[in-house]
Formats: structure tokens, sequence, C-alpha cells
């Protein structure tokens, strides 16, 4: 169990320390879980000239439904599920995890409106009991098309685990799938229904989306602006939709889909987040803008894991050593530690600096792969 009540004191040696300023060998002292200083000395744990990083902050993980929902038809105990998700969280350097949770349902997982409020009191309970080694938090994925979602929003939005909320809408035609019949041909796969009865659901999704989905968008940002939690709006494809979210007083654009978007919500000030898979598999699953051009013209502030959770980790290494990006160790690993605390409004972490909290990961690499040697939460080993 995780035991916040009694936090360690402790010196780590002979590290490569990535702080903001730049790479610093040696050591640092942990006092009450937080950090106290960086040493020369070579003394304590010696972590053989390992990294030592920030914990990573992970702003976007849907990785939670492969545990609650490992087959077709099947659903996990929640508890135990998110207890085997936390520990491939933690094993990827992850100490805080905003798990992005769906309020409301698109068209393939209807049940989501019956698991949420059952899920959020397993992840509650969880962390009382301190049965989780990375520090659990709740993006509340707020879908417009679903009139279930203003009662599901009204219901989580003031959890004290609710720290971040998006404005999505996954209708095809717009956003993240301009290609209706691309978009049809993939759901019915995977939704293992004949084309009819996919056509009827999705034109069912359609009128929803026509005549809620307004509604349940102004009746999602009024929430979560009256809670004071961050909103993002996600799959920005075009110009106008960044100017909608600039409207609406949101200031973060999620996963923006194309270069003019990006470049969109870059002038009007808003924050941009995209997803590491992205960037690793050298462009998008869905034939959206590449990561990879985003970092080269400098229009990303954040990277999350969207649906692999050690992909921040191998990301910022990764971007790194990328001679194509103007990117070195410290300022690749800013984009999935600092930057994601700052958004959110974390300001107890996300960097190795005196007076932070100890969230602290040794990784030494092994032929170009990060590999976690250890983390630590709050100066105590947790992996």
């Amino acid at each position: 169990m995780f035991d916040q009540a009694n936090p360690a004191t402790l010196t780590l040696g002979n590290a490569r320390i990535v702080t903001p300023d730049g790479i610093v060998e040696g050591g640092l002292t942990i006092d009450g879980g937080r950090i106290s200083g960086l040493t020369d000395a070579r003394d304590g744990r010696d972590l053989a000239g390992a990294f030592l990083i920030p914990g990573i902050v992970d702003l976007h993980t849907d990785h939670v439904e492969r545990h609650t929902h490992p087959r077709g038809g099947v659903i996990w105990p929640f508890l135990p599920a998110l207890m085997a998700h936390d520990g491939v969280v933690i094993s990827g350097g992850t100490t805080t995890v905003f798990d992005s949770l769906s309020v409301g349902a698109s068209m393939k997982r209807p049940e989501r409106r019956e698991i949420l409020e059952p899920l959020v009191a397993a992840m509650l309970e969880g962390q009382e009991r301190g049965l989780f080694r990375a520090e659990h938090l709740l993006h509340l994925r707020c879908e417009i098309s679903d009139p279930a979602t203003m009662a599901l929003t009204d219901a989580t939005v003031g959890l004290p685990i609710s720290r971040l909320v998006s404005v999505m809408d996954h209708t095809p035609g717009d956003r993240q799938s301009p290609d209706v019949q691309r978009w049809f041909t993939h759901m019915i796969h995977e939704m293992e229904v004949d084309e009819e009865t996919g056509r009827v659901m999705m034109e069912d999704l359609f009128e929803r989306s026509r005549t809620c989905g307004a509604e349940v968008r102004a009746h999602v940002i009024a929430a979560s602006q009256a809670a004071g939690l961050p909103l993002m709006s996600h799959d920005d494809r075009t110009e106008a939709h960044v100017d909608q979210a600039v409207s609406e007083g949101i200031h973060i654009s999620e996963f923006p889909t194309t270069l003019a978007a990006a470049r969109r919500a870059r002038e009007a000030g808003l924050a941009i987040i995209a997803g590491a898979p992205n960037y690793l598999r050298g462009g998008s699953q869905s034939g959206n803008v590449a990561v990879a051009e985003l970092l080269a013209e400098g229009l990303v502030d954040a990277l999350a894991s969207d649906y692999i959770p050690r992909s921040p980790l191998d990301a910022a290494f990764a971007i790194a050593a990328d001679p194509a990006l103007p990117f070195d160790l410290p300022a690749a690993l800013a984009l999935v530690t600092r930057a994601p605390a700052h958004l959110t409004g974390l300001s107890d972490r996300g960097a190795i600096a005196e007076g932070l909290r100890a969230d602290l990961a040794a990784v030494r690499i092994e032929n170009g792969q990060p590999v976690v040697q250890a983390v630590w939460r709050e100066g105590r080993q947790v992996f």
C-alpha cells in the first residue's frame, strides 16, 4: 500500500539528473517526500549512471478500458481492473495519471453511461485505501452527442479527483473522422454488426448529435467552468473549431487533427496537446496530421499517452534523439512532465527542483530503448 502519512528520507546518487536547466551528474536528497537539494555525493542509493527524470504526468489515457473490458462482452470488476492498469502506468515512469473516462456514449459502447459512476467510485476507493502506486486523477471525456452526458457530468465534475474536462464529438463527418464511409466500415467491423444494423445505429447517432449536441456542449462547458476545471477542445480540425473553443473560454486544444487547426490554436494562445503514439508510429492511425510535423513547427506544448501508457517515456527520449527536431532531453521530457503539470495547476511536481514532490524515475538506455529501473512517488519507491 502507498503510505502518504510517513514519507521517506533518502539520498539517490551516481545519476544523470535531468533538471529544467540541463543534465547534472551527481545525486539528490529527499526529505519528507520532497526534493531537498542536489548533491555531488555518491553515497546513498547508487543509480549506476542512470538518468533520473521527473515522474511523468499523463493527461489522457484510455487504457483503463483495456482492463475493465478485456474481451467483448466481458466487464471485469472495477477495482482489480484499475489496480492492473496502475501497474502498467507506473512501469512506464508515470507517477500522475489522468484516467480518461467517457462521460456519455458515442455509438460503440452504450454501457459507458451505466459504468461511469461505479468505476469512479472504485477509483476513489483505491486512492483512499492507498492501493495505487501512481496518483490517479480524473479526466472527464464528455461526449456531446449523448443527452445522458449532462447528468453524468453533474454527478462527477465536482469530485476531488476530477481535474480536467474535454469536450468531444465523435460523430463522423467532422473532427477526427471526416470520411464517413471509412469510419462506418471500421466501426461495424469493430462492433461485429451487419451493415443494416450499423446504418440504423449511425443514423441514430447523427440524430442525437443534431438535436442535443449544442445543448450538451453548453452544459458541459458551464458545469466545468463553475467547478474551476481546465477545459479542452478535442480533435479540432478547422480554424472554426478553434475559434468556437476560444469563444467558449476553452484554453487547450487536444489532439488537433490538421496543421491548420494547430496553427490557429497557437495564434489564439491555446495550449496544444498531442498524442505520443502518433509520433512513435510516424503518423496518425486515422490519417490526420503527424505529430512530428507539429513538433517541427513548435505546435506542441505537451504529449499524452492516448492509448499506450508508456508512450510518453519512449517519445520523450526519441524526440531528444531526433536530429530533425530542436529538442534536447530536458526540453523533450518537459513535454511529458513539467508542461502537463503546469496546464492542470499541479505546481508541486513535474520537474527536479528543490521543494517539489519527489516523483522520480530512474531510466537506463539499452540499445536505444529507455528501460525504467525504479520509480519513486513522494520519495517512496513504488516500482
